[in-house]
């Protein structure tokens, strides 16, 4: 193989693990025992005994199929409550992109069941907000707790 394509084959995979790692930066990922149904009617569940709002649930399953295509389970939770968001989005709007929480929920090709959110710590560097210590630590106390609960046997 000449020199050129060499550097280049090794540029391109160094580039696509870079781009790999930092799919899940951020990420926290769980595996659990349950279906993703199953799992998410848990999660929701848990987020109204906690008092916080479920605003949607989006089945990307369903999408799928609406265009002909196939997809394993894979479904998303939007939800929130405006005590812990409203302080966030006065200290830098912009994480309004990240708000309300979502949490994924899907089925691999092994037929193992995850789910996966953002960490509260990753937002408040992302967003710089500096000034809410509590409410990210809060934050990332209940999506603990809620995800525990959707995932325990």
């Amino acid at each position: 193989m000449p020199r050129t394509l060499r550097l280049f084959a090794v540029a391109a995979m160094l580039m696509f693990a870079a781009s790999a790692a930092g799919a899940a930066e951020g990420l926290i990922v769980k595996t659990i025992p349950h279906s993703v149904g199953v799992t998410l009617d848990r999660l929701e569940a848990a987020i109204k005994k906690a008092g916080a709002r479920v605003f949607a649930r989006i089945d990307h399953g369903k999408g799928a199929a609406s265009i002909g295509q196939d997809l394993r389970p894979t479904q998303l939770a939007i939800f929130g409550n405006p005590k812990m968001g409203t302080p966030l989005l006065q200290s830098a709007q912009p994480i309004g992109l990240d708000l309300p929480l979502r949490v994924v929920a899907w089925e691999d090709a092994a037929g193992k069941v995850h789910i996966a959110y953002n960490d509260p710590a990753h937002l408040a560097k992302r967003y710089g907000i500096t000034d809410r210590d509590k409410v990210f630590a809060k934050m990332s106390g209940a999506l603990g707790k809620l995800t525990g609960a959707a995932i325990k046997p």
